[in-house]
This record gives structure tokens, sequence and C-alpha cells, in this order.
């Protein structure tokens, strides 16, 4: 006969210590959703699940099929209920049990369960079931002293008269020691007093209530966290006779939700700046507030100054540097180096040994390894012994495959050492961080890049030009996106002209400050065409267009499309000044207008024709002329000053900062930044600030010439006379010869009126123009030919000269180096 069966066929149970016989009933605790929040070893024996199964699981699934009328009614009013029910099998088979729900009211009116479960016998197991007896109400007793939660039972008096097996062990007491007492005479632990004081208010009000306590088993020395039901035993006709507490360990569970918790906390903690310092000075102290007693945070010294760490065989050779620390005790005392200062990774120290590996590792101070560290470590060894750190650990900061820095843990004040859980925790926040510290090094990189290319495009002195005075700043965002594509320039024109120019590609970064760079060669090449502002922004518009229908490189058809900067267009203002005429003519491209001071002290933003963004196309620009006495202000910018204006004051800032007429350009720059920057801007700013001058009548010359051949040698005494008078007699051969040619060819070709002008600035400027549209150009004369020569002599005798057309014809105009001294 086989002996794996009972006398009845079905299968023996097992104790929990492996031997044969009935097991205690299983013991399951449901929260008010009623999802299992406890799950006892015997409920594991009985239905197969283990704690890590079924926690968090509604009860549902451990009924077979839907729950019984009774049952669901009890669980809704949240009455006693016992019966028997079918159970499932974590195999899936039924069991059929006999089932006691018990309710439990916390302080707050949240409610809780007790379930106990048995299989049936041939004998009624619970009291309150049909036919109890005296063999049920010993097996109930077994069960409760059996129990794996700490149950206690006290009377009207508050006095203990019995306790399971598990509260004897949990107190650490015995039964002579805790019968008859009070629970604050137990001990003096407060966990034993606010229990007691609960047991009274329990007995006082007939309400049971639900607490959550930490403590600290004496047995262990460690500490444990405890749900506590405290719920009053009453008698046939409703009066409370006495209470009764139940406690649950819930360390474990405790430790990991304070472990997600943490996680969680750096998740939204660590990182919040793009600042490597920063970051892993958050480290430290989210890592000291919940985890240890001390945290110090070292980088190498490459990742500190913002340079790709080199890559290295042997990341202990490096140069580390603590760069954040904190601790418990006020001023990091428990440490040997000072923030800021290197720290010295030695071959056999803990830090190198995490290095290595690549890995968290933990280590006692007792350790042989640690002892003998710590005395070639004399600073570190006393730390140690003043302080009574008793527990380290070391963990690598990695990311995508570089070594960053360490972090290193230390307890001293906590008394537990770190364990394998702790070891586990430390490495994924040393990870987390360890991201967030290489995504803000390489957004220092691409910053540092950016900006090196964006100083490298823009200019760093006023070119020389007599048209007026400079001053401009650029100041970087501290926008986490990165250095935008802020920019300005100022291009000399001929005729003593000069044109002033500011825009703003769309977007941020290496590939704004790139794009830039193209769009202000762009201006610079139409510029030298001595287009009129509004036909310059149509060209620049077809170029940005172009640009944008022509990818760098064959696109991959199923990589998905991710813009780069300035592909949706960029902004762009654009003024030329005559100071001759005294007018300047700008016209702009999405992009905000200047601020003009007049010297009366007249401050206004005149309303420029609103050109479209470039990159749009099909859409026309236009011209505005404004007349500037000599000595006006112009301020350029872009909209980053603009967003740091307050709203509330509209200009105000900008129109107080401006006003000053006493104060230099450079004054002028610096307070209008101090004046509409409280603080870093949060984009880039360009500002550009130029005061007109005039060439009057002491400096420029003009005649009418007509259209006759005769007249040539009319305009060459005129220019000699004129040179003359101003002191350039030296070089008014060569510039006769060039106002010979201009006038010979505007007579032959062009169109009158014919006119003839000498502007005397930077340079000496000679212009003729007619009313002709017909540009003359180089070309290569033979041998025999008896014209062809004039332009190739005027290129040849000029600095520089070329042509610029207007409305009512075109002028031909030829510029010379003045002498020295003049």
């Amino acid at each position: 006969m086989a002996h794996n069966e009972s006398a009845d066929g079905t299968a023996p149970h097992n104790r929990p210590d492996g031997t044969g016989g009935t097991p205690p009933p299983a013991a399951v605790c449901l929260d008010g959703r009623h999802r299992v929040t406890a799950w006892a070893p015997g409920a594991h024996m009985l239905l197969g699940h283990s704690a890590g199964q079924i926690v968090g699981h509604p009860a549902t699934d451990l009924f077979d099929g839907p729950l019984s009328h009774p049952l669901a009614r009890a669980l809704g009013d949240g009455q006693d209920w016992s019966g028997r029910a079918a159970l499932r099998h974590r195999d899936g088979r039924r069991v059929d049990a006999d089932v006691r729900a018990t309710p439990v009211h916390t302080a707050s009116g949240d409610l809780s369960w007790v379930l106990l479960i048995a299989e049936p016998g041939r004998r009624e197991p619970y009291p309150g079931l049909p036919a109890a007896d005296e063999v049920t109400a010993e097996l109930m007793g077994r069960a409760l002293v059996q129990l794996p939660l700490a149950v206690g039972v006290f009377d009207d008096d508050n006095r203990m008269v019995g306790a399971n097996h598990e509260a004897y062990r949990v107190m650490a007491l015995d039964a002579e020691q805790t019968l008859g007492r009070r629970l604050g005479e137990v001990g003096p632990a407060p966990l034993y007093q606010r229990l007691e004081q609960l047991s009274e208010q329990v007995l006082r009000t007939g309400e049971a209530v639900t607490v959550r306590i930490s403590d600290r088993a004496r047995q262990e020395g460690r500490g444990r966290v405890y749900t506590d039901f405290v719920y009053p035993l009453t008698d046939a006709g409703g009066q409370v006779r006495g209470t009764s507490i139940a406690a649950l360990d819930i360390t474990d569970q405790d430790q990991a939700r304070r472990r997600l918790a943490l996680l969680s906390a750096a998740g939204a903690g660590v990182g919040t700046t793009l600042d490597v310092v920063r970051t892993a000075q958050e480290l430290a102290d989210l890592a000291t507030e919940r985890f240890a007693d001390y945290v110090g945070v070292d980088l190498l010294d490459s990742v500190v100054r913002g340079l790709a760490p080199a890559p290295a065989a042997d990341p202990t050779t490096g140069v580390y540097h603590r760069v954040a620390q904190h601790s418990v005790l006020p001023g990091c005392p428990e440490s040997a180096i000072p923030t800021g200062e290197p720290d010295l990774v030695a071959p056999d120290s803990p830090m190198a040994r995490a290095l290595a590996t690549g890995h968290a590792l933990r280590h006692r101070i007792t350790d042989p390894d640690m002892e003998r560290w710590l005395e070639r470590e004399p600073a570190r060894g006393e730390r140690a012994r003043e302080f009574g750190i008793h527990s380290y650990l070391a963990a690598p900061l990695l990311a995508r495959g570089t070594t960053l820095g360490l972090a290193i843990f230390m307890r001293h004040r906590t008394p537990e050492p770190f364990d394998m859980d702790d070891l586990h925790l430390a490495a994924e926040l040393a990870s987390r961080a360890a991201l967030a510290i290489d995504n803000a090094r390489q957004y220092t990189l691409q910053r540092n890049a950016a900006l090196a290319l964006q100083h490298s495009l823009l200019p760093h002195h006023a070119p020389r030009q007599t048209a007026v005075d400079l001053a401009f700043r650029y100041l970087p965002g501290s926008s986490r996106d990165g250095v935008s594509g802020d920019w300005f320039d100022v291009i000399p024109l001929p005729g003593s002209r000069v044109a002033l120019v500011v825009g703003d590609v769309v977007g941020h970064g290496v590939h704004a400050s790139a794009a830039m760079g193209r769009l202000r060669t762009a201006v610079r090449t139409l510029a030298d065409l001595d287009l009129p502002p509004d036909e310059l922004l149509t060209h620049l518009d077809d170029l940005v267009l172009r640009a944008d229908h022509e990818p760098a490189e064959e696109p991959d058809p199923e990589a998905p499309h991710h813009p780069e900067a300035g592909e949706v267009g960029a902004s762009c203002l654009y003024a030329v000044y005559d100071p001759v005429t005294r007018t300047c003519v700008m016209a702009r491209a999405g992009h905000p207008g200047p601020a003009v001071l007049r010297p009366d002290g007249d401050l206004d933003f005149p309303e420029l024709p609103a050109g479209p963004t470039l990159g749009l196309g099909g859409l026309p620009f236009e011209s505005a002329v404004l007349d500037l006495p000599p000595g006006s202000l112009l301020a350029f910018h872009t909209d980053g000053l603009v967003h740091e204006i307050d709203r509330a004051t509209g200009f105000a800032p900008l129109r107080r900062a401006l006003a000053d007429p006493s104060a230099s350009l450079e004054e002028i720059c610096d307070a209008v930044l101090d004046a509409c920057c409280a603080g870093p801007p949060a984009d880039d700013i360009a500002l550009l600030v130029a005061r007109t001058g005039a060439l009057d009548d002491t400096r420029v010359a003009a005649w009418d010439i007509a259209s006759d051949p005769a007249e040539v040698a009319r305009a060459r005494k005129l220019v000699a006379g004129r040179l003359e008078a101003w002191g350039l007699e030296e070089i008014s051969f060569v510039t006769e010869l060039l106002v010979s040619e201009l006038v010979t060819n505007a007579v032959r070709y062009g169109r009158p009126p014919v006119g003839l002008r000498l502007i005397r600035g930077a340079t000496l400027v000679c212009e003729v123009s007619d009313a002709g549209s017909t540009a003359p150009h180089l070309r290569r004369a033979r041998t025999y030919d008896e014209g062809g020569r004039g332009l190739l002599l005027v290129a040849q005798l000029s600095e520089r000269w070329g042509t610029r057309h207007a409305a009512d014809g075109k002028t031909i105009w030829a510029e010379q180096r003045l002498p020295a001294g003049t």
C-alpha cells in the first residue's frame, strides 16, 4: 500500500517544517479595494501562490468563479462573514475551503480585511460554523499560536492575557515577562507606548484602527516596519471585553517602496540643469537625504572642463576631482577631500576596484583590504575612526560606455551597513546620474562648439567707414536648447554709404550657427551688387528657399525626418544709410524694426512694411526711407532683447537707456542690456547701435554734365580744381583720367541727364550717373580696336569700381585710396 495517500484517499498535508499533519490556516490581508496586501506561508501551501505572485492582485483571483452572494454582500457592507467557499489553486484546480472574513477599520475610516482560510476536515474547523466542537476550538487555538503574524490579546484592563509564538519572537520576551502587564510596562520603547494608547482608544470607542509603526527589533539591531491592526473583542451582546493587536511585518515591502521612491525622486531631481557640477551635487544631496550619511562625487577633469573624456585602457589613471559632496553633518567633516580638490585614486583603493570592474562595490571598514588601504591613507583613516564610518560603497559613473567619474557612499550615523539591495540601488542611482551628467557634458560640448563657430562668424571690430559710429554686443542665451542663430553685420558700400544688417536664424545649436554663417555670407555677396534693400531681401529669400529644398545628402526614405535649424526660415533687417543724402533705406523680413533716437530727444519705433520671414517665398518685400539728421541714433536688435522687456512697462527701459545724449555708444549698449535684462537672457541677443554722421558740401562736390563729348574736358577741369581745394593734388592726375573715362562712357553710351560727383570720405569716390539702364562691362580689346579699353583703365587705376542701379538710371563709381596724412 502506497504511503503517499491518507486513509480516505486524499493526499496528506505537509507542515512548514516538512512533517506530515494538518497545516495551520492560511492568513490573507486585503485592503479597502479588496486587493491582496499580505500573504502568509499557509496560504502559499494551500493555494500554491507565493507572496510575490499574488500580492497586489484582486481577491477575486483567489476564488473559483464569482463570489457567493452572501460573501460579496458582506465585503460590500464591511460585515463579518464565515462559511464555505470555492477557491482556485495556482495550477487551476478547485479547492473547497472554510473562510472567515473579518473587517478592520482604521482611525481615518479606511477599511481592510483579514481572511482566515482552511481546508475542511472531518470536523468543522471554526467556532461559529455548524457543529463546532472542542477539537475545532483546539485547532483554532493552535492556528492562533502558530499564525505567522504577531498577535497579542488584552483584557478590558488593557493587560496582556495571551500572545502567539510570533509575538514573543518579535518582542524578544517570553510569557512570564509579558502576561498580566500593559505594553508600556513591557519595555520603554515608544512602539509599545503607542500601541498601549491605541488599545485604550479601541477599548473606549469600540472602533478598530490600523497604524504603520517602525521598530528596531532587539535581537537583530535592524529597523523593522509593521502594519498593526488594533481591533475590539466583543461578546455575544456586543460589549467590548478586550482588544487584540495583530502586527504584520512589512519591512521588505516598505524598503522596496522606499527604494522605488528614491529612484523616482532621482529621476525628477537629478539632472534638472545642463551643468555637470550641479547635477553631481543633486545626486549627493538626494542620496544623503534618503540613503547614506555621506555622499561624494568625483568626476574626471575633462568632464568638469566640458571636454570629451579621452579613451583610456585603465580608468583609474585619470585625474578625478571632488566636485560635489553632502553629509548629514554640517560641513562634511568626515570627508578628507575638500570640494574642488583632486582625489587620488590609489591602485588598491575601493574606488580603483570599482572603476576597474565597472561595477558598484561595498565594503565594511573592518575588511582587511580596507584596513590596509586606510593605513596608507592616514587622513581618510583618521576621519573613519573619528566619525565611526563603518560601511563604504563606491559606484562608477558610466554612461554610453564611457567612464565619467564615481560616487562614494558612506554610513556612520545609520547603524545598518549597506546590504545587497543597497548595492543594487546605489548602482542604479549612479547609472541615472551618469546619464544626466553625460547629457550635460554633451550639451556643453555642443554649446561651446556653437559659440566658437558663431563668434568666428560675427564681426569683432567695426570696419573702417565714415557714415556712422558703431558699437555692438552679442550675448548667448541660457536656454537648454543651446545657442541660436542671432547675427549682425556692418558692410561698407560705395559712395561712403554703409549697410547695417541684423538677423536671426530659427533654431539652436551648431546647425543654427552654421545656417547663420551661410546667410551672412549670402547677404555680403548680395550687398556687393549694391541692390536696394527690398531687392536684396527678395534674392535672399530665394536663396533660403532653394537651400531648404536641396538636402546635403541623399535622405533615407525609411528614416524619420528631423528638421535642422534654418529649414523653416530666418528673419532679417537690412538698412542702407547714406551720409550724403542723410537718409536710411530699410526693409525687413519678419524681423523687429529698430529704435530711432533723434538729436532732439524724440525716440520712436518707426513702422516699417512687414515683410515675410525668409524661406516662405512668393511674397513681396517693401522698403521705407527715413530722413535722419546727423547725430541720430539707430538701435538694431534681435527678438531676444524684446522678449526680455517687461510687457507691462513696454519699451520704457529701452527708452531710458537710449535717451542720454552724452553717453558713448559703448555706454549706451551696456545701459540697454542692463535695463532690459534682469539676468542671463533666455534667448540670444544681438544689439547694434549706430550714430549717424553726415558729409556736407565741404566734402562732397556735384556737377551736371551736358551730353556732349566736349564736356569731358570741363569735367576734368572741375575735378582738378576741387582736388586742389581739398589738398589732394597728389592724386589729381589719376582722378582726372578716371573722370575722363567715366564721363566719356556716360556721354557716349548712356542717356541724359549726366551727373558727376566727388565724395571725400575714408576714400575718394568718383561717381558718374546717367538715365540709362545698360550696365558697362569689361571686355578685351584687340590690337587695332579703337575702343574697349576705358573700363579696363578704370579697373587698373582704382582700388575698386562698380555699378549700382536705381529707378531713374545707373551710377558707375570708382574708389581711390587717399594719400597718407590727408
